[in-house]
């Protein structure tokens, strides 16, 4: 226990310290919060107010109010399943280094199990992803509440913390497996660009899920992101939308709801917020059953 306690002090350490890697690990957030500001928010806002407009007596400027808290809860909700990958993707770049500088030999050889290894980097990336991703929800919240919007509950912070565990989990285990199959720090650098890219689209950050090609859905549908920013989605939205489509039918609410990827279909069945938690925590135990059984056959030469 010793042993990997200090194994995991020793990555989270390497993080830390890098106040770079601290910082471009939070780039693609700051990224989105961008687009969402100054581009891509308007766009929804506007939808969901046209939406409402069409129906008699609605107030006009408290309709755009509420829309705009709503496309502002639902993208802080979207950031953080996104923070939790890049988090635990620089967290992992200490394994890169470990082979690049010849210290993962010395970690091999120590009298120490491979499961042992395995479960320190990836505790160690869980952890630091954790400490960041309760930052972001306590930064956006204190903007929220400037913003006008009510704090959340005391049982929605549990449960967003629930959820900010099960992804930072899932998130550490695939990016281990990730980095155990990279052998430079150029191709590691290259990976955390593409996925910096694409996670936006895998999690319907971008473009709202419903306007997305039913084939590009079904590839969504068979990673873990969007499941894990549907289970945030649903908790932190709930209040808000509730006030923005009150007196409107509930079927346009499910409409909406679905279009914005709250409300989750995968190949033809809805999706609850219970079950997207299983599907994240099932793609975790995989991966980390994975990665550990790759680090067990990693022959001698390729330490």
């Amino acid at each position: 226990m010793s042993r990997y306690l200090y194994l995991t002090k020793r990555n989270m350490l390497l993080y830390f310290r890098d106040k770079g890697a601290v910082f471009f690990s939070m780039l693609s957030m700051l990224i989105i919060l961008a687009l969402m500001l100054f581009f891509l928010g308007d766009m929804s806002v506007s939808g969901i107010t046209e939406m409402l407009a069409k129906l008699p007596g609605r107030d006009t400027s408290a309709d755009e109010n509420n829309a705009s808290l709503l496309i502002l809860v639902w993208t802080v909700a979207g950031i953080i399943p996104v923070n939790a990958a890049m988090v635990t993707l620089s967290v992992l770049a200490s394994i890169i280094k470990d082979k690049s500088t010849g210290r993962i030999n010395s970690i091999y050889t120590a009298p120490v199990s491979r499961l042992t290894i395995t479960l320190s980097y990836i505790t160690a990336a869980c952890v630091s992803s954790v400490i960041i991703c309760s930052l972001t929800v306590a930064v956006s919240e204190i903007y929220l509440c400037i913003k006008g919007l009510a704090a959340f509950t005391f049982e929605q912070h549990l449960q967003i913390f629930g959820m900010i565990l099960v992804n930072s989990f899932t998130y550490s285990a695939i990016m281990y497996l990730c980095a155990v199959l990279v052998k430079s720090e150029g191709a590691w650098s290259g990976l955390g660009t593409v996925i910096g890219t694409l996670i936006g689209f895998f999690g319907g950050i971008y473009l709202p899920i419903g306007d997305l090609s039913d084939a590009l859905v079904g590839i969504i549908d068979c990673t873990p992101v969007i499941y894990g920013t549907a289970m945030f989605r649903d908790v932190m939205t709930a209040p808000i939308s509730d006030i923005t489509f009150a007196g409107a039918p509930s079927e346009m609410a499910e409409t909406c709801r679905k279009v914005m990827g709250i409300e989750l279909e995968a190949f033809g069945s809805g999706v609850s917020t219970a079950g997207c938690v299983v599907i994240v925590v099932l793609f975790g135990v995989l991966f980390t059953v994975i990665g550990a059984a790759v680090t067990s056959m990693m022959k001698r030469k390729d330490r």
